[in-house]
């Protein structure tokens, strides 16, 4: 019987799951609008706490969350704007420099022979045609997905009015939900939501945090090195490091690119990666441990593999959500673990003593990564 339950929900879990990427296209705005309404919902209990109607302290939660983010947006887009004109302006001084400077110091200190078809001048004849032809077919690409494009505009009006009403009904849907699980589950069921649930409220708040502090610790150190827009370059690395490594690796290459741009580059790099040094020990020391610790118990690698998963799946929204999915899953995996050790005590005997042998005596009780 307990073998034909988990069968059944082996098929509706994958069910589920065919049925979530077929609707991928216009899932987007409701995932956004669930992952806010998920955030906002505990600060519109507080509130409600405190005497506010339901109504009343929705809207004050929905306000403060699309004020924040306009805010956010109208910050970084003028300075990536900034950036990006400063980067294309520059590009042919960049390129006179490597072609002057960078090139023959290369061939001098490397004993390197080039012919006379090497430079700036000769690789843009080479290759004008063929990046022309590319930028065609771009362009066309573009003209031609103008569906994809209005559906990103309609999904960017919908997600605030999807927020509104799920905030307004959130813990009526999450009863309405709780409703449809057999009474034989629902204490094993919500037991796993609970434990999910608090490691995903305890996951978010900390790598927000995290993610802030970063982005003030690089806008500040590129500064002291004078970097151009070194705020700029601080605020989206700190921003894209829920994704692992990548805050570092698109910051790295964003401060590289400026301090072409600068007097006296080598020194100035030597601060830029100095700066990135200092904020990914800090990170791993200090920020990471204390503010979000141990909440997922996920190896770096599968935290790697379920973004890139997410992503190629669902698209930014996958990334987005790649670490909370991977959060419950591990939620799961370890229910199942511990359930499957208690109906073979044996098995799981052997895997205390192999554990103890191997420094780590925790692991056989489904509390390792």
């Amino acid at each position: 019987m307990k073998t034909d339950l988990r069968i059944n929900w082996l098929i509706a879990i994958a069910l589920a799951g065919w049925l979530i990427y077929l609707l991928t296209p216009i899932l987007t705005p409701f995932v956004a609008a669930g992952l806010l309404a998920y955030v906002g919902d505990p600060l519109a209990d507080r509130l409600q706490k405190l005497k506010l109607p339901r109504t009343l302290a929705v809207v004050a939660v929905f306000l403060l969350t699309f004020l924040s983010l306009g805010l956010l947006i109208l910050l970084i887009v003028p300075l990536i704007r900034n950036q990006v004109g400063a980067l294309l302006d520059a590009l042919p001084a960049i390129g006179a420099q490597v072609e002057q400077v960078w090139l023959p110091w290369a061939v001098e200190t490397f004993d390197i022979e080039l012919g006379d078809d090497v430079g700036i001048g000769p690789f843009l004849a080479r290759y004008s045609e063929m990046a022309g032809n590319w930028g065609g077919k771009v362009l066309l690409g573009v003209a031609e997905s103008g569906g994809a494009v209005a559906t990103a505009v309609i999904s960017l009006f919908l997600v605030p009015i999807l927020t509104f009403y799920m905030l307004r009904d959130w813990d009526l849907i999450v009863v309405r939900i709780g409703a449809l699980v057999p009474v034989s589950q629902r204490d094993t069921l919500f037991g796993l939501v609970r434990e999910a649930d608090d490691m995903l409220g305890g996951f978010l708040r900390g790598q927000i945090l995290v993610m802030m502090a970063l982005a003030t610790i690089y806008s500040a150190g590129l500064s002291l090195v004078g970097l151009k827009f070194a705020v700029a370059i601080g605020v989206v690395s700190g921003l894209v490091s829920f994704v692992p490594y990548l805050g570092l690796v698109l910051g790295v290459l964003l401060a590289s690119l400026t301090v072409v741009l600068e007097p006296d580059p080598l020194w100035r790099l030597v601060g830029v990666f100095a700066t990135f040094t200092i904020a990914q020990l800090i990170e791993g020391s200090i920020l990471t441990p204390k503010l979000v610790g141990d909440r997922i118990g996920l190896h770096p690698v599968l935290v790697i593999f379920a973004v890139a998963a997410g992503g190629q799946l669902f698209g930014f929204f996958g990334i987005l959500l790649a670490l909370p999915a991977a959060a419950v899953l591990s939620v799961v995996a370890r229910y199942a673990y511990r359930t499957y050790l208690e109906e073979h005590p044996e098995e799981a005997e052997e895997l205390r003593e192999a554990a103890a042998d191997a420094g780590h005596p925790d692991a056989a009780e489904g509390d390792s990564s």
